[in-house]
Formats: structure tokens, sequence, C-alpha cells
């Protein structure tokens, strides 16, 4: 647990470069740790719901690592095909059966943003469509062999090499990449944690060099 609390900044719950990345892109400053609970789902539970309940445990779990007072982002990404969840790939045989199921057809991707500061906690889901085009079998191996599909969810990643699949996105291309960046910041908001911090300083250092 952090020994104190710092003002102004937000706690990311999640050891996800690419979370990071992206609140760093919109100007959010915060600090990471990795927030380890069970995310395994439960008989009938639907995509939608189980993303959502995963969440708001992330959030829970990191609330109780981080200063009193402080607000604390979890998120959670499911890749779902015919209403199955497609986790992380556990092998080469694993990764290339979610790749054949991902080919020529679209799916959709379910992020949901969870915010929580003392008692109160809010979530969000924002589902994204989509598209791959036919990916043949050398394709799927020498991905595979790349190394990235290893740790994503559906065994691909926009935001990299498996960018080549994607025939066509509909909805928030961030939220496939991890976070949407929009509904984001206007849950953060609801919280008081600006985006674009630091922006007026500089601005104003730059009107006073002129």
């Amino acid at each position: 647990m952090y020994s104190e609390q710092q003002n102004g900044v937000l706690y990311l719950a999640s050891a996800s470069p690419r979370r990071s990345e992206l609140l760093t892109q919109i100007g959010v400053a915060h600090r990471q740790f990795g927030c380890s609970i069970d995310e395994s789902v439960m008989a009938g539970e639907r995509a939608e719901h189980y993303v959502e309940r995963v969440t708001r445990a992330k959030a829970l779990a990191g609330r109780e690592q981080a200063p009193t007072g402080a607000v604390v982002l979890a998120a959670d990404t499911a890749v779902v095909i015919d209403g199955q969840i497609l986790g992380k790939p556990r092998d080469a045989a694993h990764a290339v059966d979610m790749l054949r199921a991902l080919s020529g057809r679209s799916h959709q991707v379910m992020t949901a943003v969870a915010v929580a500061c003392d008692e109160r906690v809010e979530v969000i889901r924002v589902d994204t469509r989509v598209c791959f085009r036919q990916i043949e079998a050398r394709e799927m191996a020498a991905y595979w062999a790349s190394g990235e599909p290893a740790d994503k969810a559906g065994g691909y990643a926009i935001q990299g090499l498996g960018a080549v699949f994607v025939k066509a996105v509909e909805g928030s291309y961030s939220a496939v990449v991890g976070l949407p960046l929009l509904e984001t910041a206007q849950l953060l908001a609801r919280f008081g944690v600006d985006c674009w911090q630091g922006l007026e300083a500089e601005n104003s250092s730059g009107s006073s060099q002129a």
C-alpha cells in the first residue's frame, strides 16, 4: 500500500503499459501498480456482465492498495464472438484457433472502465465492432511466432502487428487498445480528475517568454 496520498494523481490499477500510455496521451498524470484478482468466467455469465464485474473488482482491489481518498481507475477488455469470450491464448494451437474463429468475420470488443474513490464506484462499458479480413494459416503461424499475441485478449493487438488483419472498426479504436479515451475522460471528470494536465502551465510559460 502507498504510504501517502498524492493530490491530483490518479492511481491506475493495471499493469498494462498500453493503458498507461493512453492516459498519458490525454494528459492524465497517474501512478501505476498491478492488481491481481480472480478473472474466471462464472457459469452462464454473459460477456457484458463478466467484463463489468471483473473491472469493478479490479477497481475495488486497487482502492485497497491506494491511499485513503485516492481516485483509482481500472479497466478490462474482452474479445467476444458468438457470445464466447476469447481470453489470452494458452499456446500456439489455442492462438491459431482464436484467429481462425475471427478470420473473415466481425467480433465485439467490450472494454469496461471503473473509477473508485472512497465508497463511490462508477462503471462504464464501451462496445466496439471489429471486422477481420481472411487470414491465411501461414500468417497465423508467423503472427504467433512474433510473440505479440501471447498476452493479448483474443490473441491479437490492433495497435501492433495485428493491425494488418483489421478490415474495419465500428466504434472506439482506443477501447480496442484497452481504454476508451472519450468515455474515460468523461468518467474521470466526474471524479474531479482533469485531462490535459500541465497544459495551462506550459501555455503560461510560453506566453511569458514571448
